[in-house]
């Protein structure tokens, strides 16, 4: 079971470096698995997954503060903006598409923006 675990974490904590690249794979739910699979699989791992520079950072920020750092949301939504708004406009996708589109880009905005925002 602890195999099981480790490979669940790891193949989430994958997802999650991915997320903060791709618009719509969401980051923090990925890491939290992650920490969340490590803490029940391999302390040592999810040790190290915590005190890893920048992802282990993000992750106590979340979960101590239920917050985001200013910046990270400022990156996200431009990134998730830019990608969806560049899709709608220059591609040419149905119009049932595009609207979809813009609803997810709406609710995922929406989303990221209703988390409290860490102030340094």
């Amino acid at each position: 079971m602890k195999m099981i675990l480790v490979i669940l974490g790891t193949v989430s904590l994958v997802l999650g470096v991915a997320g903060i690249f791709v618009p719509l794979l969401p980051t923090t739910p990925f890491l939290l698995l992650s920490a969340a699979a490590y803490f029940k699989g391999s302390v040592r791992l999810y040790n190290r997954l915590l005190n890893q520079k920048y992802l282990g950072q993000y992750i106590r920020n979340f979960r101590e503060n239920r917050a985001i750092p200013l910046r990270a949301k400022i990156y996200a939504v431009a990134l998730l903006l830019g990608t969806i708004g560049y899709c709608i406009i220059f591609l040419s996708l149905p119009v049932y598409v595009r609207v979809i589109l813009g609803i997810i880009a709406a609710g995922v905005t929406w989303h990221i923006l209703s988390f409290k925002t860490l102030r340094r």
